[in-house]
């Protein structure tokens, strides 16, 4: 057990983020609180304060290892009261450039289910540890520091709907996990701290979520169907094994062109992707809900670790530093990764330097994940951004990783491993692997009879 690093600390938000860092915090202070402006719901409902929480979502096998590791049998958990398990290359069918990947045994779990189910179990962990607390429907006002603004001492929050007295929780540790709409850069601004600097890339995501009673297995022994988006076309499609005997479906699109969130329409734009797998299942499937849409324009980071001024006590994570593209569902993993990370500076037994926390954070858990995710952004043609000699070789030789991987398992596993953040993506370029990638590349094209384009049109919904 970790030598104690101070009496109280307080956690802004109960995300997943939230949640794994109350659970490294727990080991090192001697209370947790963690704050949250909802009324936190059961396993199976949707939070207003995740408005992407109806939406498919993905734990990817590096971050699913992590949350065993922080809550041991959580697995066996889920998987009892409904959640799909199954290996990432072997159950999981991914299409690229409508062809199927070849499927192996990998070795690594893939876990799928809602995101309110996934949180929910998660958050039930938590909220069984001695020492945490949730205080739910608080607004959270504002940051309290020293009067040299050099530390921050607590939080001021008040019951939401107003009229209530403000609250003082006073804290040795702030995290921030409010996510995206973090406030700590306009708090650290009217401490006298500098800006920080802010990079933003525009990808005009939207996605659009249904959820389903199948009459008919597509999956067949999978347990999920991953129709990926490409330079080619754009547009991708993802169904999923979810919570009992339902699937989720999710349609997407860049650059402004996104699914239609009336039915038909929805059900067009599955259509028009490059593999007929999951639009074949719907024709006589029971949905269970409406479509429900929902827009990310851009990829947000924010170089905390660049400043040079911070104060003590207080800690930001998760979305509110780096909010990734949703469609490569990297987010809850380098949440995972993260507080991996703080739980190291934790057992040092003092309370963590926010600067050097920030810097490890970034290297251990942000920086690859966000280039990795900058190049697979520029692989679409209409994506803004510079485009060096490197990133072309680079776009060139994923290409033929992803064509030889549908014949040969052993490339499709190095390119899975890399997807789901086993692997960094300079593994692709281990000899063994190159040479592999460049003899299949000389047998000629991959055979498209997998799959099909369709050619219908519906409802002005453009097919390829």
């Amino acid at each position: 057990m970790a030598r104690r690093c101070g009496e109280r600390a307080v956690v802004l938000g109960a995300g997943m983020a939230g949640l794994f860092a109350a659970r490294v915090l727990s080991d090192a202070y001697t209370t947790v609180t963690v704050v949250d402006r909802d009324t936190l719901t059961g396993p199976m409902e949707p939070r207003r304060g995740a408005p992407q929480g109806r939406q498919v979502h993905g734990l990817l096998a590096r971050g699913h290892q992590i949350i065993e590791e922080l809550f041991p049998g959580i697995t066996d958990e889920m998987v009892t009261a409904g959640a799909s398990i199954g290996d990432l290359a072997g159950n999981l069918r991914w299409y690229v450039n409508g062809v199927r990947l070849r499927q192996s045994r990998s070795g690594l779990d893939a876990l799928t289910s809602s995101r309110p189910f996934l949180e929910g179990h998660v958050r039930a962990r938590v909220r069984a540890l001695p020492n945490v607390e949730f205080l739910e429907g608080r607004d959270i006002l504002r940051l309290v520091a020293t009067p040299d603004r050099s530390r921050i001492t607590g939080v001021q929050v008040t019951r939401q709907g107003g009229g209530g007295a403000e609250e003082l929780l006073e804290a040795d540790l702030v995290i921030d996990a409010t996510g995206r709409g973090s406030r700590t850069a306009a708090w650290l601004v009217e401490l006298g701290y500098p800006q920080v600097e802010e990079e933003r890339r525009k990808i005009g995501l939207g996605y659009v979520t249904r959820h389903y009673r199948l009459r008919s297995d597509p999956y067949r022994g999978d347990t999920a169907i991953n129709i990926m988006a490409s330079a080619a076309l754009p547009r991708g499609a993802i169904a999923a094994k979810v919570d009992g005997d339902r699937t989720v479906v999710t349609a997407y699109g860049i650059l402004g062109d996104h699914p239609p969130t009336d039915p038909e329409g929805f059900h067009a734009f599955i259509a028009s992707v490059s593999a007929p797998d999951i639009i074949d299942a719907l024709r006589d499937a029971e949905p269970l809900d409406d479509p429900v849409g929902y827009r990310f324009p851009v990829s947000l980071r924010r170089h905390y670790e660049r400043m040079r001024r911070f104060p003590a006590g207080l800690l930001p994570i998760g979305d509110a530093v780096c909010s990734l593209n949703p469609s490569y569902a990297q987010g809850m993993t380098v949440a995972a990764l993260e507080a991996v990370t703080l739980r190291r500076h934790l057992l040092r037994g003092t309370a963590p330097d926010p600067l050097s926390c920030l810097r490890e954070l970034s290297a251990d858990a942000i920086d690859r994940v966000w280039d990795l995710m900058i190049g697979t952004d520029l692989s679409f043609p209409g994506v803004e951004g510079e485009r060096t000699p490197m990133t072309r070789i680079s776009h060139f030789y994923v290409g033929l990783v992803q064509r030889v991987g549908t014949r040969d398992p052993a490339v499709a596993d190095a390119f899975l491993r890399v997807i789901a953040l086993m692997e960094p993506a300079e593994s692709l370029m281990r000899p063994a692997l190159l040479l592999r990638v460049l003899r299949g590349a000389l047998a000629g094209p991959a055979n498209r009879s997998a799959a099909r384009r369709p050619r219908t049109t519906q409802r002005g919904v453009r097919t390829p």
